[in-house]
Order: C-alpha cells, then sequence, then structure tokens
C-alpha cells in the first residue's frame, strides 16, 4: 500500500460536499451541531469523531467509513512526519 503524501484534512474535502448557497451556521444546524464545531473541522482545528462521520454519512450520502478511513490517513501522515518512535521488538 503506499503512502499519500500531504494527504488533505477531511475539513477541506467536507468543504467540496456543501453546497456553495448554505452558510456554515445552516449546515451545522442540519448536522445537529454547533457553529464552532463545523467550523473548526473545516478550519483543520479538529477532526471527524465517529459520531460526527455518522451525521456527515447521514446529511451527505457518504459513508462514515469513508470520513473515518480519511481522518486516520491524515492522523497518521501527521504522526510521521513527527520521526519513528523509538521502540523496542517485544517477539525475539
Amino acid at each position: 500500500m503506499s503512502r499519500m503524501h500531504n494527504p488533505a484534512h477531511p475539513g477541506e474535502v467536507l468543504r467540496e460536499y456543501l453546497p456553495a448557497e448554505m452558510s456554515v451556521t445552516e449546515v451545522a444546524q442540519r448536522l445537529g451541531v454547533t457553529r464552532q464545531t463545523l467550523s473548526a473541522l473545516l478550519n483543520g482545528r479538529a477532526g471527524v469523531s465517529a459520531e460526527m462521520a455518522l451525521r456527515l454519512e447521514g446529511a451527505l450520502g457518504t459513508s462514515a467509513e469513508m470520513w473515518i478511513e480519511m481522518q486516520a490517513g491524515y492522523d497518521l501522515w501527521v504522526a510521521r512526519k513527527g520521526g519513528t518512535p523509538k521502540v523496542s521488538p517485544l517477539a525475539a
């Protein structure tokens, strides 16, 4: 499996799914979250939780798994940028 170089934060991708004529406030209301919660996600200050993934699935017709996998891939990429942690093998 190849590693993605500099993957987009899920919030950036989510922006592409939102109707241009709909405000962040209206989208947040329809998702049942606060405007601050949605804004943090859209601006990359927060990640997609399992609950948010389910909300996006219901509102957009996407799969919750897509959002969770996208978030996991992004998180792993960020962690790898910090370097590989020093560990000791568990098996001989």
